[in-house]
């Protein structure tokens, strides 16, 4: 059966049950871009571990979801869309909508930097804003931080956009974003010059705070219960673990 994108997204469910008895070939103005088949699990496949699969939210994400795109192609895709997206060594990302205590952290951590910076050079910003970030010529990423700070505030060009290098980033895990910020996100920020990564765990609610150098972790620290949390960078900069988890 051949049907447009448009027709797939409205009636996803309904051409997803039609998989069983045929394959689904999928077009977009006027051509053949993807094809949605059923999927056999076999006793040795790589993906046996369910939780290796992307999070799929429409049909849109999981034409692309576990497949590598161009960074073209990518820009194309995240412009067309009204969803958030994040593209790590030329894979997409699906930004679900946040819980509860993830927003409650971002708003306490960012709350403090927004006071700690006043007046001072660098500057905290929060998400959505778009961070690109070079491991080489060929290989660019598109990242969402839940907050960043700035200090390059001259590598924001005429039209808002930002081409420089955060000194300090912050992530909230989640249950969708957990193996990505934790492996993905540490090395793409190690690799291109991020100084300073906070890991924020709600569940265990534990701060883990990394430093970089030279493309290599120079420090790690963690912080629990009645701990401050303190940046190695910016002296002076804390907060207390209390006050995001309670």
């Amino acid at each position: 059966m051949i049907v447009t994108t448009t027709e797939l997204q409205n009636s996803f469910g309904k051409y997803l049950k039609l998989t069983e008895t045929e394959d689904i070939v999928i077009t977009k103005n006027g051509k053949r871009v993807a094809r949605l088949v059923p999927y056999f699990k076999e006793k040795n496949d790589c993906f046996e571990d369910e939780s290796n699969f992307a999070i799929c939210e429409s049909a849109t994400e999981c034409m692309y979801a576990g497949t590598k795109v161009s960074y073209d192609e990518f820009l194309k895709i995240s412009v067309a869309s009204e969803k958030r997206y994040e593209y790590i060594d030329g894979e997409i990302f699906l930004l679900a909508s946040p819980f509860y205590a993830h927003q409650k952290a971002v708003r306490e951590i960012f709350g403090e930097f927004i006071f700690w910076f006043r007046g001072k050079e660098c500057e905290p910003l929060d998400a959505p804003f778009d961070v690109t970030l070079y491991k080489s010529k060929d290989n660019i990423n598109v990242v969402q931080p839940d907050i960043l700070v700035i200090c390059d505030k001259e590598n924001i060009d005429q039209k808002g956009k930002y081409n420089g290098i955060p000194t300090l980033v912050v992530e909230i895990l989640s249950e969708s974003t957990k193996r990505k910020d934790l492996i993905k996100k540490l090395n793409l920020y190690m690799a291109t010059g991020v100084k300073e990564y906070w890991i924020v765990n709600t569940d265990s609610k534990e701060v883990y705070i990394y430093t970089f150098n030279d493309g290599d972790i120079k420090s790690m620290n963690s912080f629990k219960g009645a701990d401050k949390a303190e940046s190695p960078t910016f002296k002076g900069l804390g907060i207390e673990l209390e006050q995001i988890f309670t």
